[in-house]
């Protein structure tokens, strides 16, 4: 069995994997415990370490700035928890930080692995922030000890269809037919259902729909069926990997499709494909979540990242924030104790933070005022098409004519 102590080595030496130049325990005689859950190996290790990422910057930011003021100062310790990209490792750490007294945990990105976590913190009632998983299933448990900051899939898939008829219909509708392209875990297979549904609903065709397994390492397969369908628009909704091995794909056989439409794609708003895939990352187009390009806290939150030699994606910035809104509501409790701060969360109106959201409001687990935005890779950047509000260039649509 292993024991707190056993637990809290093995934290630390997570920590130490990455590298990380900051104290990860605080120094505080009254520290508030709070587990830091992500995939940090297996196949979802890059997203995890980059959510860890986040969600360490948030803790040293914070205790910087005098810790939980309301408990005199006290200061976050991060209880560092690896999912090993398994919702069955995910729970598995979340029994042993309960085991070590944590009052709270952020995490644990991958949809499977937040389904898995929040259900077995709830056995303890202790409160869980998801900072990225999307299913809807997360939320619609009735679980009181879960609150989810971003949107869902299904207000993301929504916005994502409104936004390309508005794109198509402003473009004189030269996009009939679609490809649907997502990985098989709970995200993508529940993303694809409901675009599936939705688009022949607003005048799109969809020829095909392909699912592959996460990992994938070979997609020529997929991408001669591609070829073959001949659709308008591709859209896929994969992790990072897979996400790149199927432009890479695309590339080397030469489809080239109108419109390359990701929904919750990641890559195509990832600096980390800019970089790796200069050549076929331009004109893609993601429905996905992204920070607040007007926010003047972002442009030095992002080169701190960046100096940490890590790239400045929506699973740091998602993270970073999700701690903070923790932290307001441990600020609002006035204690460590879970059932208040589970309170404080339910009725948070945080609106501190950089993303394009507005004043927190749960309902039911979920945050109403949460939003995707519509980015595009322009001139080897990542800028906002969608909304309005938001925006920093026009929309490039299609992109092949």
């Amino acid at each position: 069995m292993t024991t707190r102590r056993t637990f809290l080595t093995q934290s630390a030496a997570a920590a130490a994997v990455l590298s990380a130049p900051w104290m990860v325990r605080a120094q505080s005689a009254t520290p508030v415990k709070v587990g830091i859950l992500h995939p940090v190996t297996g196949a979802l290790a890059y997203s995890g370490q980059q959510c860890r990422l986040g969600a360490l910057l948030a803790i040293e930011d914070i205790n910087k700035a005098g810790g939980i003021k309301a408990l005199g100062g006290a200061k976050l310790e991060a209880l560092l928890g690896d999912a090993q990209s398994r919702p069955e490792a995910g729970s598995a750490e979340v029994e042993k930080m309960n085991a070590a007294g944590v009052s709270a945990i952020v995490g644990a990105y991958a949809s499977a692995i937040c389904l898995a976590t929040t259900q077995t913190a709830a056995k303890y009632g202790l409160p869980h922030v998801v900072d990225v998983g999307v299913a809807d299933q997360i939320v619609e448990r009735g679980l009181k000890n879960t609150f989810r900051f971003g949107p869902g899939y299904r207000t993301c898939t929504e916005r994502a269809i409104t936004d390309l008829v508005a794109l198509n219909d402003a473009a004189g509708k030269p996009a009939k037919t679609v490809m649907i392209v997502h990985e098989d875990s709970l995200f993508g297979t529940g993303t694809a259902a409901l675009l599936s549904k939705a688009l022949p609903e607003h005048g799109f065709e969809v020829k095909e729909v392909v699912k592959h397994p996460n990992p994938t390492r070979d997609f020529n397969n997929i991408v001669l069926r591609m070829r073959s369908v001949n659709p308008d628009i591709v859209i896929p909704a994969n992790y990072y990997n897979e996400y790149a091995l199927l432009l890479r794909a695309m590339k080397q056989q030469k489809v080239s499709p109108k419109a390359i439409y990701s929904v919750l794609g990641g890559a195509a708003s990832s600096y980390k494909f800019l970089k790796e895939f200069p050549d076929v990352a331009n004109g893609i187009i993601d429905c996905n979540h992204w920070f607040n390009p007007k926010d003047a806290r972002v442009a030095p939150l992002k080169a701190r990242v960046e100096e940490k030699g890590a790239y400045f994606s929506y699973e740091v910035f998602m993270t970073y924030v999700s701690v903070y809104l923790l932290a307001d509501a441990i600020e609002r409790a006035k204690s460590t104790d879970r059932a208040a701060i589970t309170e404080a969360l339910a009725s948070s109106t945080f609106s501190d933070h950089l993303m394009p959201y507005g004043p927190t409001k749960f309902v039911n687990g979920q945050n109403t005022g949460a939003q995707p935005l519509l980015t595009q890779v322009i001139g080897g950047d990542i800028k906002v098409i969608i909304p309005e509000a938001y925006r920093q260039a026009n929309a490039q649509f299609p992109v092949k004519a």
